[in-house]
Parts: C-alpha cells; sequence; structure tokens
C-alpha cells in the first residue's frame, strides 16, 4: 500500500460524501467500503492490509492521520512532525524517530487546518505560529513556513488521562513517596509555590498532582495561555485561557489581562500555569495581596535561578528600582521546587527551597531537600538538608503534626 494510494482514495471518498462533516461514522466508513471494493479487491492486497487501509482512510478525514496511533498511545507523551518526511515521538522518556511519514506537505497542510479549525485561531503564512489544545487536552503548537523552513512544524505535548496525580509521579520514580505527605502539609498550608525546570520537566504535572491536595470547598482560579491543568476534585472552579489578536490586531486577552480580571472573581488561590512574562507582575501582586497557596511555573535551571528570571519579568512589565523587585519577589514567594531530567531521560525532583527573604545582595534561601547523585543515576537520592524555618502557616492551618510526623517518617527512612 502506497502513500499516494490513500491520498487519491481519500479525495475519492470525500467527492462522494458532499456535506460530510455532517455524517455519521458509520456513513464515512460505509462509503469507504463502496471505494476500496470499486477499486478492485486484489489491488490493496490482503485483507489484513485492507482493513489497515479502511482505517487509515477514515482517521485521514475524521481524526489526525498518521498521527492517530501515536495520540491514543498511552506511553508516547511528545509527538514531533519536521516537515512531511519525519515523525519523532518522546515514548517512555526516550525520544526516537519513526517509520511514519507524510505523503506530502500539503498534508500536513490539511491536518494543521483541521486541528486549529475548531479552536477558532488562524495560522498561515502571515500569522505562521500558533499554539492551541486538542479535545483531549493534549497542547498543540504549530510553526509553518516562513519562519520554519523545514516545511510546517507540529508539536504537540500529551498528558495523562484522568490527569497527573500523586500516586502516578511517585509510581514513576520521579521523588520518594514519603515526601508526598510532606508536600501535602505545604499545600495546606497555604505556602505559595513555583516550580522551576526545563522543558517537559515535568513543571505542570507536578502543578496538576499538588492541586489534590487543595480542599475541596476552596474556589480556585487558574490561568494558563493554553489550558492543560485538570483538576478534577475542585468543584469551584473557574479556567482562564487567553485569546490571541484578530487579523486586525485586536482583541487580544493576555494572561495580564486575566490575572487581574481574576482579583474580581473572589478566588482563594490563583493558579498560574507559566509565567513567560510582564504577567509575572500581576502574579506577584495577587500573591501578596491576601491570596496566598497560589502556585506558578517557570522555565529556569535552578531554584535561584527561577527567581533571577522572575526579576527580569517583572522589570518587563513594571519601571520601578530592580531592589524593590527583589524585595516583593522575596516576600510573596514561600517554597521553590525544581525539576530536571538525570542524563537518562528519567524526570527527578531536584531541591526544595525555602525562601527566607532578601538581604539587600543575594536571596536567602534555606535548602530542605536536594537530590544527591550516586555512581550510577538510578543511585541517587533526594536528602533532607535544613527543616522548614517558617512554620507559621503550618500552625495557623493545622498542618504543624502532621508536617512533623511525616518529617520524621523521611528521616527515619533516609537512615534505613
Amino acid at each position: 500500500m502506497k502513500q499516494f494510494n490513500k491520498q487519491k482514495l481519500r479525495r475519492e471518498v470525500l467527492e462522494q460524501m458532499d456535506g460530510y462533516a455532517e455524517a455519521t461514522d458509520e456513513d464515512i466508513y460505509r462509503q469507504i467500503d463502496r471505494v476500496i471494493l470499486k477499486e478492485g479487491r486484489s489491488q490493496y492486497g490482503t485483507l489484513l492490509e485492507k482493513r489497515d487501509l479502511r482505517e487509515l482512510l477514515f482517521y485521514s478525514i475524521r481524526g489526525f492521520g498518521v498521527l492517530e496511533d501515536y495520540l491514543r498511545d498511552d506511553s508516547v507523551t511528545e509527538i514531533m512532525v519536521v516537515g512531511a518526511s519525519k515523525i519523532f515521538i518522546e515514548q517512555n522518556g526516550k525520544l526516537k524517530r519513526t517509520d511514519s511519514f507524510f505523503s506530502d506537505d500539503e498534508e500536513v497542510y490539511r491536518l494543521v487546518d483541521q486541528m486549529v479549525a475548531p479552536l477558532n485561531r488562524m495560522v498561515n503564512e502571515s500569522e505562521p505560529i500558533v499554539d492551541g489544545r486538542l479535545p483531549d487536552s493534549s497542547r498543540l503548537h504549530v510553526v509553518l513556513p516562513p519562519v520554519s523552513l523545514e516545511g510546517p512544524v507540529l508539536t504537540i505535548r500529551k498528558f495523562q488521562k484522568g490527569g497527573m496525580t500523586m500516586g502516578r509521579l511517585i509510581s514513576y520514580g520521579e521523588f520518594p513517596p514519603e515526601l508526598a505527605d510532606i508536600l501535602s502539609c505545604l499545600v495546606r498550608g497555604r505556602y505559595s509555590l513555583l516550580i522551576s525546570g526545563a522543558t517537559n520537566s515535568g513543571k505542570s504535572s507536578l502543578l496538576n498532582a499538588l492541586a489534590e491536595y487543595i480542599m475541596p470547598d476552596e474556589r480556585i482560579i487558574t490561568i494558563e495561555d493554553s489550558a492543560e491543568l485538570q483538576f478534577f476534585h475542585v468543584d469551584n472552579l473557574v479556567r482562564l485561557e487567553t485569546r490571541n489578536a484578530n487579523t486586525e490586531g485586536l482583541n487580544e486577552i493576555t494572561m495580564n489581562d486575566l490575572i487581574k480580571a481574576s482579583l474580581r472573581m473572589r478566588p482563594n488561590r490563583i493558579i498560574v500555569g507559566e509565567v513567560r512574562g510582564a504577567e509575572a507582575v500581576s502574579m506577584l501582586q495577587a500573591v501578596s495581596t491576601g491570596h496566598s497557596g497560589s502556585f506558578s511555573s517557570i522555565h529556569s535551571n535552578s531554584c535561584r535561578d527561577a527567581l533571577r528570571r522572575l526579576e527580569t519579568m517583572v522589570l518587563m512589565g513594571m519601571d520601578i528600582p530592580l531592589r524593590a523587585v527583589q524585595g516583593l519577589i522575596a516576600s510573596s514567594m514561600d517554597i521553590l521546587i525544581h525539576l530536571g531530567r538525570l542524563p537518562s531521560g528519567k524526570r527527578k525532583l531536584f531541591e526544595i527551597c525555602e525562601v527566607l527573604g532578601f538581604d539587600g545582595v543575594e536571596y536567602q534561601l534555606n535548602p530542605l531537600f536536594q537530590y544527591e547523585m550516586g555512581e550510577k543515576d538510578e543511585e541517587g537520592k533526594l536528602v533532607l538538608k535544613e527543616p522548614l524555618i517558617h512554620v507559621g502557616r503550618l500552625k495557623n492551618y493545622g498542618q504543624l503534626e502532621l508536617y512533623n510526623q511525616a518529617m520524621e517518617v523521611l528521616y527515619e527512612h533516609q537512615k534505613t
């Protein structure tokens, strides 16, 4: 079976199904069967090959063509299309090239249109970059020529069905199970958390997992460029998503706009999926004016580097002295969590630090936990470094005794 035969048959099916968008799946399958039989019983090989062709044709019309199998495979976490001839996937933490490919760039463009159309977003030569999400909440990023010199480029980040949970993160070996109770106390004690790490280090996954410790009666506002967070146990949840400007350059709604709007929506916590720019000002102001216990994430190389990046973002949106910015950050952020990957590709929680303040020269950080490498990557472990100093919120929210018990369990576990 050759790729050009599939495209020829696809055109025939669509030509004979005027208004196929309203057709049922059974109608499409029926028409595909008619076209295959019309072309001859032996032209497309064995019965098994014809069945595979039937599914490919259906998914090219109703689904996502050659990417459909990877979208359905739970072991695949990322799909990367580079032009028509190259499709890469990340599977079980490993990046590899697949044997699949598109027949030509036209097929990729058609797939892009199919993915973007329901999002009410435009992507073409004049607007060659677009973000969005697929019906299963996977994140979609598209870059087209002339920006891309390799043809149309698609990147699809998949997310766990049913949302990421702390149990799943522990089963993947990202941190010891004894740490979960400690993180639970920090969340319920309303410490403001900033999660840092590189791309695909697990920042959104940890945000999702930590949210299961939020009390069900709290009102949560989530703010994202492209909605990824999935909080299934929170009933009073409002999800906000940015909007790009229209073709006239008007009606754009930014992260900054959404954070300001959220302050009028009576939130208990504001969760910003990721801060990338000037919206960091509004995020910090929200946290420092009564919305403690809020979460966010940021790209950085370490806990300390996350604070420096946050400084730069705040200065992008507000013309105030650097010393004032540093004081605002030190008073707003309570706990920093840094994630990364080992050389083997496995995700790990590398560092947890407590922000003590700013002394006029440097941020004062108290390292609570640090991942120490062993002789081999897999022999490393997260080690308790120092106790939490600011425990007032734990006491105020009834978490201090639970926190002390969890620390004793972890300490005893690390001695064995």
